[in-house]
């Protein structure tokens, strides 16, 4: 309606920082919240694995710039719709893909949670799993005018969290951390660590996180110039990065100890010994971390299933469907939680990296930045010809 109020998040709020909240918040799952994910990627290098992280920081920055201006130059707000204009019917693989890696990562989240909130809370296993199943499927249910708000106010409070933890831990530890950078430590490898694996296991890192991006398309919405996705996806880079050295640098205080970094949850193992309520305080912001991954990386799929929905009979799921759908893959991923986060991340979330690099950050690469050129070559072209005139 004319002269009605806009939200908060239609304006510059919601084109430049809130696609980066969205991705940060999904990302935190299957990026950083049990410690694992680091240890996998880049901590077990010791001294030489912030080289991993600059790799991420990169890597983040460009794939969140191409996402956000395709999306925006195709009008194409799903993986779907966003796929099939980069790689045509191969689109489907992604759509493989995109389903067995989500319901990894919620795995592996399904079972650090778990875990955490039996031995913080004293909470029965199943009780924790099935009361954040239901909660993510209320979410869903809902929809996405919820979501935004449920993940910028709750990404906010779990930022405030996880620099508390790392303030923590690196405050009294930072000498330690110090002396295993100045003596360039890698003992916890076996052999000379070359600076390629290094640089290359922060490239398999962004490419298992690929599938967070789709859950922030929705966002892109709002956006109407390529300056609006450039700086958002600088602003998503720097926000799903910085999570990333807070944990490697509290991890290097510990390092090599092998209680810490073969532990299934090192953050648990890290803070052990600052007091009953951190223990707590770390439990309930995983515990929200879980919600959140979930929640974003469900709706991505509802969407793309709404799109296809629309196309074929106008049609929508119903709010009750897409719950039912959000429940059902949460009791899938808590099946193949019982394999265990270690294996979960060193095996799977590997294999899903190379799938996800060839299916999504070549055709980015490549067949996007053609379709970006060419748009610039055309409008650089169309104001000659109006200045012409």
């Amino acid at each position: 309606m004319e002269g009605q109020k806009k939200s908060f998040f239609d304006g510059a709020f919601g084109r430049y920082v809130l696609p980066g909240i969205v991705l940060q918040s999904v990302l935190m799952g299957g990026g950083f919240a049990t410690g694992r994910e680091i240890v996998e990627y880049g901590a077990k290098y010791g001294a030489v694995g912030w080289i991993g992280g600059i790799g991420i920081f990169i890597g983040f920055i460009v794939m969140a710039i191409l996402s956000f201006e395709l999306a925006r130059y195709f009008k194409a707000y799903d993986y779907r719709s966003l796929l099939k204009n980069l790689i045509g019917r191969a689109w489907v693989l992604y759509d493989i893909v995109y389903l067995l890696l989500a319901i990894l990562i919620i795995a592996v989240m399904a079972s650090a949670t778990g875990e955490i909130l039996n031995n913080t809370l004293g909470l029965n296993y199943w009780v924790g799993v099935f009361a954040i199943a239901a909660i993510v499927g209320l979410l869903n249910f809902y929809g996405k005018g919820v979501i935004e708000r449920f993940k910028t106010f709750g990404t906010v409070a779990l930022f405030i969290g996880y620099v508390v933890f790392a303030a923590l831990v690196i405050g009294s530890t930072w000498d330690d951390a110090q002396a295993i950078l100045a003596s360039g430590n890698t003992s916890f490898m076996d052999g000379e660590v070359m600076v390629w694996s290094v640089l290359w296991s922060g490239i398999l890192y962004v490419g298992y996180n690929l599938a967070v991006f789709p859950a922030a398309l929705f966002t892109v919405k709002r956006q109407k110039s390529r300056k609006e996705s450039v700086i958002s996806g600088i602003i998503a880079g720097v926000l799903m990065t910085i999570p990333w050295f807070l944990t490697y640098f509290s991890l290097l205080g510990f390092y090599p100890s092998e209680g810490v970094l073969s532990a299934s949850v090192p953050w648990l193992e890290m803070l052990q010994g600052y007091g009953g309520w951190v223990v707590v305080l770390f439990g309930i912001v995983v515990g929200w971390t879980l919600i959140e991954t979930a929640t974003g990386m469900i709706h991505a799929f509802l969407e793309r299933v709404n799109t296809h929905m629309e196309e074929k009979s106008n049609k929508q799921l119903s709010k009750g469907q897409s719950g039912a759908i959000a429940i059902g893959a949460l009791i899938l991923s808590i099946i193949f939680a019982q394999i265990g986060i270690i294996d979960l991340i060193a095996i799977g979330y590997t294999w899903m990296a190379y799938a996800m690099i060839a299916i999504y950050a070549i055709p980015m690469l490549t067949i996007g930045v053609y379709h970006i050129v060419k748009s610039s070559k055309k409008n650089s072209q169309t104001a000659e010809e109006t200045i012409a005139k």
